[in-house]
């Protein structure tokens, strides 16, 4: 607990009641725009949260700026489904393709803490294998980097946040900090059929602190994670990292719009961020500029940022940002028992497997699967119903049983396609900018893992003693779109988020995976921050910022 104060104090700048330290927003240190900063970072979730945080810590002068509000748990957020759509991101996007993906509440946030402040809180780890998903499987793409390179920020990660959670047996096998959650209706029936069908299942990975940390109290159990938690037990960025970032001299920048990235051609590196604030066009200068404003909005805004030297979009002379988009294809399976169930109360993300997570050489697809309980709350468990063709009466008779219905869900490894990308539409948006245009095709391997994630959960909740079981289709967690590589004919960043065409240019979010797992991305944004954070505080004592030519 020593360490990760001195490391991180977050939890202990909060006030003991709830709420996010209204003090520290009101003194937090202003930077006029004609300030050079050092570090201008565009988003404030996962990865920007991080980057600020830890840069702070090292003296830098940063200002992040943040399309959303800087949230109140306490005012802001509601026990309500249908009250809570502010917290995703909702501006205009065309979608396409044959698979096209619907953006909003499962993919996207809005506001200081991004889409961590909606999330389940359920943070797994990547495994070692993949990072060499192209080399050992013959599919997708090898990192420019190794999973020990993460190791140490992942460790650091999972006490500050805290997470929660068994011994985990797969992958690099660890251990987190606190002691797992008891168990719900949704949980124990997730365990008893798995034992049924020989299927291991742990407790955990939750980022929720399993009793009090420093100010946070212990969860309480309401089932409202995915509606921002209102106790600031579930951790996100809100009250993990940006209390202790603005103790530290960091601004956060609220309702900030950022508009394009400023360049100068002489030099050949970024100048500052130009963005919108109560409907006035200002400019922040900065000595470097970091993008993380995750999957769609890093794309549109590298590709809104032309310039001479970049016609066609910042940091795209070989075609490559807004590509190798993913999605985590994410069916869910419910089954009815005869007792009551009630699955929403407890933390979604209770219990989990990734038996099934590396390629199994049996079967005719590539890569695998995860599976975790979820539990939609009583919107979203409609339109399950309702997928079943169910209306009228019927639908009625579903809904005034949920109380007996437990649900699994899968997260399948879909394969990065150099098609699934970002592109800018002819529509545009209340800034005046053109808005993103997001095209999704699944593979047939894709359709393989879903259709295999199904039959596991079927077979799971049917052991445990559903007497039926219903399946829908869905998809979760955007990453890519400016992805990683070892060199700028394959990617748009170095093994350290640095861009390849412009020296002072840094991606720190989800859109610079160049695969995804079957894990949840938040744990390994803010690891991949982390890391980068500690090469640049690094670079700064040094003296040298190493160039990603020299990688």
């Amino acid at each position: 607990m020593t360490g990760v104060r001195r490391r991180n104090e977050s939890a202990w700048l909060l006030p003991p009641s709830p709420g996010t330290g209204h003090g520290l927003r009101r003194d937090m240190h202003s930077f006029a725009d004609e300030d050079e900063v050092d570090l201008v970072i565009v988003g404030c979730g996962a990865g920007g949260s991080t980057l600020l945080q830890r840069l702070a810590r090292a003296g830098w002068r940063v200002v992040a700026l943040e399309a959303g509000p800087f949230w109140d748990p306490e005012r802001d957020w509601v026990s309500d489904e249908a009250g809570s759509h502010h917290l995703y991101w909702t501006e205009p996007r065309v979608i396409a393709g044959t698979d096209p993906v619907p953006l909003g509440s499962n993919n996207s946030g809005r506001g200081v803490g991004g889409s961590m402040v909606h999330y389940a809180g359920y943070t797994p780890r990547f495994h070692p294998s993949d990072f060499h998903t192209n080399s050992c499987d013959g599919v997708g793409a090898d990192w420019p980097l190794e999973y020990t390179d993460l190791r140490p920020y992942y460790e650091d990660l999972e006490e500050e946040l805290p997470v929660a959670g068994e011994h985990w047996p797969w992958g690099d096998p660890h251990g987190y900090p606190h002691r797992p959650h008891p168990m719900s209706g949704n949980g124990e029936l997730f365990l008893r059929g798995a034992r049924a069908c020989g299927i291991t299942a742990k407790v955990g990975p939750v980022a929720i602190a399993n009793g009090r940390f420093g100010n946070r109290p212990h969860c309480i159990y309401r089932g409202f994670c995915l509606q921002g938690c209102k106790v600031n037990a579930k951790a996100s960025p809100l009250i993990t990292h940006i209390p202790d970032a603005l103790a530290h001299g960091a601004e956060v920048r609220a309702e900030a719009m950022a508009t394009r990235i400023g360049f100068d051609e002489r030099t050949g590196r970024a100048t500052g961020v130009h963005y919108a604030r109560h409907g006035v066009e200002r400019f922040q200068r900065a000595r470097m500029v970091a993008v993380a404003g995750y999957s769609i909005e890093t794309p549109r805004l590298l590709l809104n940022s032309t310039s001479h030297r970049f016609p066609d979009g910042m940091c795209n002379d070989f075609d490559m940002v807004g590509r190798y988009l993913m999605v985590q294809g994410a069916p869910q399976t419910a089954g009815r028992f005869e007792a009551e169930v009630r699955m929403w109360k407890a933390p979604p993300p209770e219990a989990s497997t990734e038996q099934f997570y590396e390629t199994d050489p049996a079967k005719p697809y590539k890569r695998g699967f995860s599976i975790q309980c979820v539990s939609p709350l009583p919107i979203t468990w409609a339109e399950h119903v309702a997928a079943q063709g169910h209306w009228g009466a019927n639908l009625r008779r579903y809904m005034s049983d949920y109380p007996h219905w437990a649900c699994l869900g899968a997260l399948c490894e879909f394969l990065p396609l150099a098609e699934n990308r970002v592109t800018l539409a002819g529509e545009k948006d209340r800034h005046g900018l053109p808005v993103a245009s997001f095209s999704y095709s699944q593979c047939d391997n894709d359709r393989q893992l879903m259709s295999a994630a199904q039959e596991v959960m079927e077979r799971i909740l049917t052991a445990a003693g559903a007497a039926e079981v219903i399946t829908i289709n869905r998809y979760a967690h955007l990453v890519g779109g400016a992805r990683m590589a070892a060199d700028e004919r394959r990617g748009v960043v170095d093994r350290n988020c640095r861009s390849f065409a412009v020296p002072n240019l840094l991606v720190t979010d989800g859109s610079v995976l160049p695969t995804q797992g079957s894990a949840n991305p938040a744990l390994t944004i803010m690891a991949l921050a982390a890391r980068t954070a500690a090469v640049l505080a690094e670079g700064a004592r040094s003296g040298v910022l190493p160039s990603p030519k020299e990688e």
